[in-house]
């Protein structure tokens, strides 16, 4: 028995001493020979020296003036990689999709073929009128009552603007105690789609946004106010707009540009998602540098051909772009945005 004992416990420590000691020393030894870059996770550096990021894992960019990765469902934090796992048939997906597609979609034919539809929904939303009934804010909230009550909930701004509004509707807000008993105390969120039909009442074709003020000190401060034009217009009530008009013809959008990742964290876009957006960025590097759009564009597209490559040394996939690697290039060439 005790030689079995011995045995074993020599086999575990012989395991142990090459599974935990000799393997991980020589992964490390090799990988810090021969591919340092990638072994300390494919960090680059920006103009000033400083690590800006990873060529392997995705970071939002804003300005117009880079390209913009795909969503993310893990809000590209790289310690919470996942994917939204939503269905298909799921109101969250499509209204996800449908605000990505509302300011960038393009007519595809007619007489505004390659116009953006941005400007067409805020007309139509000004004239207050969904499928032939007035007020639209408030058909969108009972239409999709998740969406109001994620409006509430996803900005304290907004939940302190319904509790504003609670203090100067005490009728309405008694009404809906009274129809709704087991909520005596209702939160912002509850009274999501309350609010949005009293707004839509009191401002028809308009919305409540965030938007920069000036406070009294001097100094810029967020502040809502009803609008009737910009993003929020032309993003929340693109579904709506495209329910109106079923027969407009639109572009097609590369899938990328509207889906997550499996890891929500993918730091490429395909080729085609990234001359989808070359004269977005072409246009606000021209106009930043006051210079013609047509020769930066072609700029532009130099780089992004330069950086694209399919998997596998051309084997296998379609051509993807390092959206990072690509806007490195273009501050490099430019400068920092204004």
């Amino acid at each position: 028995m005790s030689k079995i004992i011995k045995k074993s416990l020599l086999l575990l420590i012989f395991a142990v001493v090459i599974c935990c000691v000799f393997y991980p020393l020589a992964l490390l030894a090799v990988g810090q020979v021969f591919f340092p870059f990638q072994a300390n996770g494919s960090i680059v550096n920006g103009p000033d020296g400083k690590p800006v990021g990873s060529l392997l894992i995705a970071q939002p960019f804003t300005k117009d003036e880079y390209f913009q990765p795909r969503p993310s469902a893990a809000s590209y934090d790289g310690t919470a990689s996942s994917s939204s796992a939503l269905a298909a048939s799921n109101y969250a997906l499509r209204d996800r999709v449908a605000r990505t597609l509302g300011p960038i979609v393009r007519y595809a034919d007619g007489p505004k073929a390659g116009q953006l539809i941005a400007s067409d929904i805020e007309n139509w939303f000004q004239h207050d009128s969904y499928q032939g009934s007035p007020h639209i804010v408030g058909q969108w909230a009972s239409l999709h009552t998740s969406g109001a009550q994620a409006w509430v909930n996803t900005d304290s701004l907004h939940g302190a603007y319904v509790t504003d509004w609670e203090k100067i509707h005490p009728d309405i807000v008694s009404q809906f105690i009274k129809n709704n008993p087991n909520t005596p105390q209702p939160a912002p969120s509850d009274l999501a789609v309350t609010f949005f039909q009293s707004f839509s009442n009191d401002n028809p074709g308009k919305f409540p946004s965030v938007m920069n003020d000036t406070g009294s000190d001097g100094k810029s401060v967020k502040v809502i106010k009803a609008v009737n034009t910009g993003s929020d217009i032309q993003s929340i009530f693109f579904d709506m707009w495209r329910l109106d008009h079923a027969t407009a013809a639109l572009q097609d959008i590369p899938g990328d540009m509207v889906t997550t990742s499996g890891s929500g964290l993918d730091p490429h876009i395909t080729l085609q998602n990234a001359e989808y957006q070359l004269d977005r960025v072409a246009a606000k590097w021209a106009s930043d540098l006051k210079r013609d759009t047509i020769i930066v564009r072609r700029e532009i597209e130099e780089i992004v051909q330069k950086d694209a490559s399919a998997p596998l040394a051309g084997l296998a996939g379609e051509k993807i772009v390092n959206v990072l690697e690509v806007n490195l290039a273009l501050r490099n060439r430019y400068g920092t945005p204004q």
